[in-house]
């Protein structure tokens, strides 16, 4: 049975609570591969709890369960698809705090056998202060819920891509192992850590998560237009277009206009696109 439309747009969720330590924060950079190399000037603090710093995407993985999640939207999970992914922050995300998640259905687009696009948002709002730190916007691709009634056109378009040569890359290597570190984190799906599990999906290993992958486009636009300082990332969005698998070298095609960056991310050595049509917004 498909999702039932117009309903969905009513579904809300509020009040839900998640604390996070500075341990947590310190978790996540490892499992974004941060510090690596320990004698790193720019990337030690974000793994020292001296003068620590925390990596802004943290908030993707602290609105886990926070947000309207898949089982209230009736999604059939397994055949729903992570398709986008969007932050903005409206202060640094601290090292540690309490937090509450106020979330809603933006919209829903049909897509007719191809399935449906369902639009999230979850606003993380610091329970001591009562103030926003940041928007997390998910799209997912629900591939079994197609013809639900819903509008067939209006959804966003794409952000567009510079028809230039990027004006600076990064490459980043990922570890073999670094599915298993960055799956302590909070997402414990078997897909990124059983051979078995990821074999029954089609894929002959474990895959990186996709999260880590977007967490990596953030650390790569740090290092390449924010001088590792987590504060100047003010936004972040993506579309996730292939998997990454640990040992995978990605590559991160950056352009620069204003305050915004644009980027996708590549890893040649198997001839695909992992992240398209990103964009970021570098302030300060």
């Amino acid at each position: 049975m498909p999702i039932k439309y117009p309903e969905i747009l009513d579904l809300k969720s509020s009040g839900q609570i998640k604390e996070w330590t500075r341990q947590d924060s310190m978790l996540y950079a490892l499992g974004l591969g941060l510090a690596s190399d320990p004698l790193d000037a720019h990337e030690l603090p974000f793994v020292y709890e001296k003068d620590q710093k925390t990596m802004p995407t943290i908030a993707a993985i602290l609105v886990r369960g926070l947000g309207v999640t898949v089982d209230a939207l009736g999604i059939d999970y397994r055949l729903s698809v992570h398709g986008e992914q969007s932050i903005i922050w409206h202060t640094p995300m601290p090292a540690h705090g309490r937090i509450r998640g106020e979330g809603c259905v933006l919209s829903v687009f049909d897509k007719g056998d191809k399935g449906a696009v369902v639009n999230t948002e979850t606003v993380l709002i610091d329970t001591e202060t009562d103030t926003p730190l940041a928007t997390v916007r998910v799209t997912s691709f629900a591939r079994g819920d197609g013809n639900c009634g819903a509008p067939r056109d209006g959804a966003p378009a794409p952000h567009p891509m510079p028809e230039r040569a990027p004006d600076k890359t990064s490459s980043l290597t990922t570890r073999p192992d670094q599915a298993l570190l960055y799956r302590l984190s909070g997402d414990y799906n078997p897909l990124h850590a059983d051979p078995a599990a990821a074999k029954a999906a089609g894929f002959d290993r474990p895959i990186l998560h996709g999260l880590c992958t977007y967490g990596l486009a953030a650390r790569a636009i740090l290092e390449a237009y924010g001088d590792f300082r987590p504060e100047t990332l003010k936004e972040l969005q993506a579309r996730f277009s292939a998997p990454v698998f640990p040992g995978d070298t990605i590559t991160f095609e950056l352009w620069k206009s204003g305050t915004e960056i644009s980027f996708t991310a590549h890893v040649k050595a198997r001839n695909v696109t992992v992240l398209k049509n990103g964009r970021a917004v570098i302030e300060g």
